[in-house]
C-alpha cells in the first residue's frame, strides 16, 4: 500500500511585546498569588490657606500634591499594588502615579509623590447685603449747548453702561422750562449697573446629600476664581432708607433687578450687575440755572454668594503585598519535523505572583545547545536544520531593575512518525499553516469634543493714580496736571476647537491550507488452509489499517474595531495689546503692552492619513495540526474546522494600536498621541481661562494735559487685540474686541477765590463808618490777599485744600488808579493786574487823586486750562463749565483830615515866636502842632515846646515861661485834608468847647463863657444873643499864604468845574485873587466853618499820563482859620444860671478867675454843605483818633511843676485872669 503522506511544517508564531515599565494593561495577566493589604498613611504639601476640619483637609485648590509617600516592607513580601480607594465606597479609584510593582518598600528618598483631585463641594454665603447705592443723572441748563441745552440727560457718578439718554427719552413726559420742553427723567434702562456687596455672612457647605451639609468653611479654603463664584437669590431690599449726597433718604427704585457676579477682588467684597429703568423723578433737585436738574435712583440688595471648596483626605491609600518568589518554565512541542519549525513560550513568574507568557522581550534570550540540529531565534521560534537529533533549548530572563534572573531548559527531538514522539501526539502527518492579510477601512466621524471661549470678558477702567488709593473720582472730576492710570482686565487667552472621534475597522482576510491524516480499516480475507485432517480451515485476518492524507483550503475573515481622535479645528489666541481712548489721556489714547504675561503655547501634530493613526496587529502564522480523521471501513471525509481556525486566528491577532492627533496647551496634554490599544484616549477641552492679573495690561502716570479745557463725562472706548498662536489647525486670523463699559472721565480743573483786602480801620476817620465795606485810605498802602486754598466741591481730591497747582494766574481789578507798593509802577484804573500764583499778599498804594466813595474790587483766579473765551462763577468754579473763579469785595475810598497846627498868636508876648523880628511879617516857620508825629504817626521833627495846647511854658524863651496867652488875642491855625474836599460846598467845621482849670491844675470842668457888648451885658457864648461874627482874609499880610498858591488853587478849581463856569479862566483867577484879599466870614465864638474861600490846594503836580493834573493838584487841601475870644470874659461852671443870681456885678465871687480858660476844638469835615452830616472826624471818629495819632499828650507839667490834665482837641490855655485890655487895649499892631 502506498502511503500518501504530506509533511507540512507547522510554525506557530505568537509574538507578545512586554514592557514592564509601562501600564499593566499592555499584558495578559495569568494569575495572582496570595495577597496582603494595608492602609498607608500620607500627607499633603499644603499651604497655610488649607486647614483640617473633621478629619478632612479643605482647600481652594482643585488638586494638591502629596508629600513623599513612605511604604514599609513586609518580610517575604513585595509590593504588588499601591492604589487609591474611596473612603466611603471602598472602590478602587486608580494606582498611584509612578508606582512600580516588585519593590519591597518605598522610602522618602525615593520621592514617590502623587497629585490628587479634591472632591468639589458647593458652598454658599447667604443673605449678604450692602449699605445701598445711588445712581445720579443730570440734566443741564437750557443755555448749555455742550449738553444739548438740557434736551437729554447724562449719567453721573458710578459704573454705568448707558452714558446718556439719547435714544431713550423720546417718549418721556416733558416739562416746560422757560418755553423749552425738556424730558422729566432719562427713560433709559441700564442692564449693567454695578453694586459692590460686602460679604458679611460665612460660607457653608451646600451639598444636600453630604453629611457636612451646613458646616462653616473658612474663606481661605474657598475658590476665588470668577468662574466658580456665582450670585443667587438676589433679592431687592425695598424697605431700608438709603442716604443720598443731599442729606435726604430714599428707597430702592421699583425697577431694580439683580444680576450675576461682575467681578471680585477677593471674597470679602463681590460686585454684581443689576438693572434699573430710570423712568421716574421721585427723587430730584432743581439747580439755579434754568433747566438744570438732577434725579437719582436708589438700590440695595440681599444676595447669596456661591463658590466651591475642595475636600481632601476622603481617599485611602492601600498597599497590596504578594509572595516574593519567581521562576521561569518553557512550554511547547518537544518534537519538530526535519526542516520544520515550532514555537516555544517562556512562562515567567514574578515575585509579586503574576505570570507572563513571553516570546520576544528585551530581557529574554533564547539559546540552543546543538545548533547543528536545531536553531532558535530571539522570538523562541525553533527551526530543525538536521533530519534527526536532539538539542536543549535554554530561556534566560534577566532584569536587574526588577531583581529577576531566571533560567529554564527544554529538550527537543527532530524526527517524524514513530521516530518522534512528543506530548502533542507527534507522528500525525496532518497539519497546516496559513496567513491573514489586513486592510484598514476608512473611518467615519462620530462624536466630538468641543471647546469655545472666544469671549474675552474684557473690562477696562481709567482712574486717578494711584491705583487702590485713588485721590480723585474721575466720574465726578479730576484736574489737569494730575495723573491717570489705565487698566484692562480680560481672559489671558481665547480658544475654540473641535476634536472628532474617528471610528473604523481593520478587515482581516485569512487563508489556511490544512492537510488531514485519514485512517480507516479494510477487512482482510480469511486465510484458509487444509489441516491435517484435510479440513479447510479458514483463519480470520486482522483488519488492514489504511492511511492517507487530504488537504483542504479555508478562507475566512474577521475584523478589529479601532477609533482615534483627530483635530477638525483648533484656534488659540494670546493677548497682544490693548488700546484705550479718552479725552483726558495724553493725545487722547494709550496703548497698553503686556507686562509679566506669557502668551499661551500650543503644539499640534495633525495627520489626515489613517495609516498614521492605526497600526493593526499581524496575525502571524496560523498553525493547525488536526487530529487523525478516523473512519470505520470506509475512507472518512475531512471535517470543517473553519470556526476553529477562525477562532485561532482571532485569538492570536491583537487589537490594533491607535494614536490620536497631538494637542498640548501650555505644556499640558489636551489630546495625547501615545499609542494605545484599540481606542485612542479621549481628549479633554482646553481649560477655561481666568482673568489676567491687574498688572498685565496696566499703565500709570499719564498726565492730563494742562491744555485740555474742562469737559464732563467724556466717553471712553477701547480695543483689545489677540494674536493667533502658532500651531492652529484650520484656524482663523488675529482678533480684536471692543472694550465696552469703560468709565467716563470728567476733567474739572479747580480754582478757588477767597480773596480779601485789608480794612484800614485804624485810619478810617469817617463819622459813620460803613462796616460792610473795607476802608481804603488815600495815600496809604493796602494789601490784597489772594490765597490759593479754600473750599471747592466735596468730591474726592477736592474739598478744602490748596489748589495752587492748577492756577495759571491770579488777577485783581481796581476801578481806580493804584501804584505798586514801592510806587515804581502806575496801574491805571480798570486794569487787570497779574499776581504771581504763589504770592499770597500783594501791597498797593492808593493815589491821593482817587475819588472818595464806594467801589467794588474784582478778583479772578484763572485755571491753567482756561480757554481764550471762558465763563466764571463766584468763589470757586464748582460748575465744571467754568474755568475762572471770581470774587468781589466792596470797598470805600476815604480821605483824611490832619496836620492841625497854630501858626500865629496876636499876643505881643508871642510875636517873636512866629516873626523873625518885631514888626516883621517874615515868619520864623514855628508853629504849634498837635504832637510830635505826622499824619500816620511817624516822627514829624518838631521839638518841644512846639506842641499843643499853647500854655504856660510853651514860649521857647525861658524868660517867658510864666507867660500864657491873654484873653482877647486871636490865634491863627491851619490844617489839611485829602480827598474830595475841593468843591464849593466843602469846608471844615470847628466846634469850640470851653473848660476851666485852676492854677494848680485841679478841678478841670466844662464852663459857660459870658461877655459884654455895648448893647447887652453877660451874653453867653453859644446863646441866641451871641451874634458876633468873625471873618478873615486869606491873602493877609501876616497870613503868609503865597499868592501863587492862591492863584494855582483858582486855576485848578476852574479846571475842575469848567463846565459850569460862565467866564474865562483868566478872569476867574483874577476874581479869585481879589476875593482872597477880602474878609470871609468864618463863624462865631461858638462855631467856626472854614469855607472854600480860605482853602488852597497842595496836591501832586507830577502825575502819570491820563491823570487829570487839576484833579490831582486839588486832592490835598490846606484850610486856614483863626479864632479869638472877647477880651473881657466871665466864666461860670457849665449850666450855671446867671438869671437866678441876685444883685451881682463883674466882681461877683462865683466867676472863675484864678486859672486857665481852655479852648477845645472838635474838628469835622463837611461835604456839599451838609454840616448836619459831617464827613470825617479829626478826634471823634468811631474807629480812630487822628489827634492821638499825631502824638497828643494826656497831660503836661508846666515849668513850675504843676501838672494839668488834657483832652483831645485842647488848643489854647488862656489866662482867665489876664486880658488883652491890660496891654492898653484889645487890639494892636500884631
Amino acid at each position: 500500500m502506498k502511503w500518501n503522506v504530506k509533511i507540512t511544517s507547522i510554525t506557530v508564531l505568537f509574538t507578545l511585546f512586554l514592557n514592564l515599565s509601562i501600564s499593566l494593561l499592555d499584558y495578559t495577566r495569568i494569575f495572582a498569588a496570595g495577597e496582603v493589604t494595608e492602609e498607608i498613611l500620607f500627607s499633603f504639601n499644603a499651604s497655610a490657606d488649607e486647614y483640617d476640619f473633621k478629619g478632612y483637609l479643605f482647600s481652594s485648590k482643585s488638586s494638591l500634591e502629596t508629600n513623599p509617600i513612605i511604604v514599609p516592607s513586609k518580610p517575604g513580601k513585595v509590593l504588588k499594588k499601591l492604589e487609591w480607594i474611596d473612603k466611603e465606597t471602598k472602590l478602587v479609584l486608580r494606582t498611584v502615579n509612578g508606582f512600580t510593582p516588585g519593590k519591597s518598600k518605598y522610602e522618602s528618598t525615593d520621592g514617590l509623590k502623587d497629585t490628587l483631585q479634591g472632591t468639589r463641594l458647593k458652598v454658599t454665603s447667604e443673605r449678604n447685603t450692602n449699605f445701598g447705592g445711588v445712581y445720579y443723572w443730570d440734566r443741564w441748563s437750557i443755555n448749555d449747548p455742550g449738553n444739548w441745552d438740557g434736551k437729554h440727560w447724562r449719567a453721573g457718578a458710578g459704573r454705568v453702561s448707558v452714558a446718556d439718554s439719547r435714544g431713550c427719552d423720546a417718549n418721556v413726559p416733558k416739562e416746560n422750562i422757560n418755553g423749552h420742553l425738556l424730558p422729566r427723567y432719562p427713560g433709559c434702562t441700564d442692564p449693567y449697573l454695578e453694586a459692590d456687596i460686602p460679604r458679611n455672612q460665612p460660607f457653608k457647605i451646600n451639598e444636600s446629600n453630604d453629611p457636612m451639609l451646613g458646616d462653616w468653611i473658612k474663606t481661605s479654603a474657598i475658590s476665588k476664581e470668577l468662574k466658580d463664584v456665582t450670585a443667587s437669590n438676589v433679592n431687592i431690599d425695598r424697605t431700608t432708607n438709603i442716604y443720598d449726597v443731599h442729606g435726604s433718604t430714599g428707597k430702592t427704585d421699583p425697577s431694580t433687578v439683580g444680576g450675576k457676579v461682575a467681578r471680585l477682588l477677593d471674597l470679602d467684597q463681590i460686585t454684581i450687575f443689576f438693572e434699573q429703568t430710570f423712568n421716574n423723578d421721585t427723587y430730584n433737585k432743581y439747580w439755579a440755572n434754568p433747566g438744570a436738574k438732577q434725579v437719582w435712583y436708589f438700590s440695595k440688595f440681599f444676595v447669596d454668594f456661591n463658590s466651591v471648596t475642595f475636600r481632601y483626605k476622603d481617599k485611602l491609600l492601600i498597599a497590596t503585598y504578594a509572595d516574593g518568589t519567581s521562576g521561569l518554565e518553557i512550554t511547547g512541542n518537544k518534537c519538530v519535523d526535519p526542516g520544520g519549525t515550532t514555537q516555544l513560550v517562556a512562562k515567567l513568574t514574578k515575585v509579586d505572583g503574576t505570570t507572563w507568557e513571553l516570546k520576544n522581550h528585551a530581557k529574554l534570550t533564547w539559546t540552543s545547545s546543538n545548533a547543528s540540529v536545531m536553531t532558535i531565534n530571539n522570538s523562541g521560534l525553533v527551526t530543525a536544520v538536521a533530519s534527526t537529533g536532539t538539542s536543549t533549548m535554554t530561556a534566560h530572563f534577566a532584569d536587574s531593575t526588577q531583581a529577576l534572573d531566571e533560567k529554564a531548559d527544554f529538550s527537543m527531538t527532530v524526527g517524524t512518525g514513530n521516530s518522534c514522539t512528543d506530548d502533542n501526539s507527534g507522528g500525525n502527518p496532518g497539519g497546516g499553516t496559513g496567513q491573514c492579510k489586513y486592510t484598514i477601512a476608512a473611518p467615519s466621524s462620530g462624536s466630538t469634543v468641543t471647546g469655545n471661549k472666544m469671549n474675552p470678558a474684557v473690562t477696562g477702567m481709567i482712574k486717578a493714580d494711584n491705583r487702590g488709593s485713588e485721590k480723585f473720582d474721575v466720574l465726578r472730576g479730576i484736574p489737569t496736571s494730575e495723573n491717570l492710570y489705565a487698566n484692562v482686565f480680560a481672559n489671558p487667552y481665547l480658544f475654540q476647537h473641535t476634536f472628532a472621534k474617528m471610528s473604523g475597522k481593520v478587515n482581516y482576510q485569512c487563508q489556511v491550507e490544512v492537510t488531514y491524516a485519514l485512517e480507516w480499516k479494510q477487512k482482510q480475507p480469511d486465510v484458509c488452509t487444509t489441516n491435517n485432517r484435510g479440513q479447510r480451515v479458514c483463519t480470520p485476518q486482522p483488519d488492514l489499517t489504511m492511511r492517507d492524507t487530504e488537504s483542504k483550503t479555508y478562507s475566512f475573515s474577521f475584523q478589529r474595531d479601532y477609533s482615534y481622535w483627530k483635530i477638525n479645528n483648533i484656534e488659540v489666541y494670546g493677548i497682544q495689546r490693548a488700546n484705550m481712548n479718552n479725552y483726558a489721556l495724553p493725545n487722547g489714547t494709550v496703548t497698553l503692552q503686556t507686562s509679566g504675561y506669557s502668551a499661551p503655547s500650543l503644539s499640534t501634530n495633525h495627520n489626515t492619513d489613517v495609516s498614521a493613526h492605526v497600526k493593526p496587529k499581524d496575525s502571524g502564522t496560523i498553525s493547525f495540526t488536526p487530529a487523525t480523521v478516523p473512519g470505520m471501513y470506509t475512507r472518512p471525509s475531512v471535517p470543517n474546522d473553519e470556526s476553529q481556525l477562525k477562532s485561532r486566528a482571532e485569538s492570536q491577532t491583537g487589537e490594533p494600536e491607535v494614536r490620536n492627533d497631538l494637542v498640548t496647551f501650555n505644556g499640558t496634554t489636551i489630546m495625547s498621541n501615545s499609542w494605545t490599544t484599540k481606542h485612542g484616549t479621549t481628549p479633554v477641552s482646553i481649560p477655561s481661562p481666568t482673568i489676567i492679573g491687574q498688572n498685565v495690561l496696566y499703565r500709570s502716570g499719564m498726565l492730563i494735559s494742562s491744555k485740555l479745557v474742562n469737559a464732563a463725562n467724556t466717553p471712553s472706548s477701547g480695543m483689545i487685540y489677540y494674536n493667533l498662536v502658532p500651531g492652529n489647525i484650520n484656524g482663523g486670523s488675529d482678533k480684536h474686541f471692543s472694550i465696552n463699559g469703560i468709565n467716563t472721565v470728567t476733567v474739572h480743573t479747580p480754582v478757588v477765590n477767597y480773596s480779601s483786602i485789608t480794612d484800614d480801620r485804624e485810619h478810617n476817620q469817617k463819622t459813620t463808618p460803613n462796616y460792610n465795606r473795607a476802608a481804603l485810605i488815600l495815600e496809604r498802602p493796602f494789601t490784597v490777599r489772594m490765597p490759593t486754598n479754600g473750599q471747592h466741591v466735596n468730591y474726592p481730591g477736592y474739598g478744602d485744600r490748596d489748589y495752587a497747582k492748577y492756577f495759571r494766574i491770579k488777577q485783581v481789578w481796581f476801578p481806580f488808579d493804584v501804584y505798586t507798593a514801592d510806587r515804581s509802577k502806575f496801574i491805571p484804573k480798570r486794569t487787570w493786574t497779574d499776581i504771581p500764583v504763589n504770592q499770597l499778599d500783594t501791597t498797593f498804594f492808593l493815589p491821593v487823586w482817587v475819588d472818595e466813595g464806594d467801589y467794588s474790587v474784582l478778583y479772578r483766579t484763572i485755571a491753567e486750562n482756561t480757554p481764550d473765551s471762558f465763563t466764571h462763577q463766584p468763589t470757586a468754579n464748582t460748575n465744571w463749565e467754568n474755568h475762572v473763579a471770581t470774587h468781589e469785595i466792596a470797598v470805600e475810598v476815604i480821605g483824611r483830615v490832619y496836620d492841625f497846627h497854630v501858626t500865629d498868636i496876636m499876643d505881643f508876648n508871642w510875636e517873636t515866636v512866629f516873626r523873625k523880628q518885631k514888626g516883621s511879617s517874615e515868619p520864623t516857620g514855628n508853629s504849634y502842632w498837635v504832637g510830635s508825629k505826622g499824619i500816620d504817626g511817624e516822627a514829624r521833627g518838631n521839638a518841644f515846646p512846639y506842641e499843643l495846647p499853647v500854655r504856660k511854658g510853651s514860649h521857647p524863651d525861658s524868660s517867658f515861661k510864666n507867660v500864657a496867652v491873654k484873653t482877647g488875642y486871636a490865634f491863627k491855625f491851619d490844617l489839611k485834608t485829602k480827598g474830595n474836599m475841593f468843591g464849593s460846598g466843602d469846608g471844615i467845621h470847628l466846634k469850640p468847647t470851653f473848660y476851666f482849670t485852676d492854677s494848680k491844675g485841679q478841678k478841670r470842668q466844662e464852663v459857660d463863657v459870658y461877655y459884654h457888648t455895648d448893647e447887652r451885658k453877660f451874653i453867653r457864648i453859644g446863646s441866641a444873643e451871641d451874634k458876633v461874627r468873625r471873618s478873615m482874609e486869606l491873602n493877609a499880610r501876616l497870613r503868609n499864604v503865597p499868592e501863587q498858591r492862591i492863584l494855582d488853587a483858582a486855576g485848578a478849581f476852574y479846571e475842575l468845574f469848567a463846565s459850569s463856569m460862565s467866564t474865562s479862566r483868566q478872569a476867574y483867577i483874577e476874581e479869585w485873587a481879589r476875593a482872597a484879599k477880602k474878609p470871609t466870614t468864618i463863624g462865631s465864638y461858638s462855631d467856626l466853618f472854614l469855607p472854600y474861600h480860605v482853602r488852597t490846594f497842595m496836591g501832586p503836580t507830577n502825575v502819570p499820563t491820563g491823570v487829570s493834573e487839576a484833579r490831582a493838584f486839588s486832592s490835598i487841601q490846606q484850610w486856614y482859620g483863626e479864632y479869638n475870644l472877647p477880651a473881657k470874659l466871665y466864666i461860670v461852671p457849665k449850666g450855671f444860671d446867671l438869671s437866678k443870681q441876685f444883685s451881682f456885678n463883674d466882681k461877683a465871687p462865683f466867676f472863675l478867675r484864678d486859672g486857665f480858660l481852655i479852648v477845645n476844638f472838635d474838628i469835622e469835615t463837611v461835604r456839599d454843605g451838609q454840616k448836619d452830616k459831617p464827613h470825617l472826624q479829626y478826634i471823634k471818629a468811631p474807629l480812630t483818633n487822628q489827634w492821638k495819632r499825631e502824638g497828643s499828650h494826656p497831660q503836661f507839667t508846666d515849668p513850675y511843676g504843676v501838672t494839668f490834665q488834657l483832652k483831645d482837641g485842647d488848643v489854647m490855655f488862656y489866662r482867665a485872669d489876664q486880658s488883652s485890655v491890660d496891654d492898653f487895649g484889645i487890639t494892636g499892631t500884631h
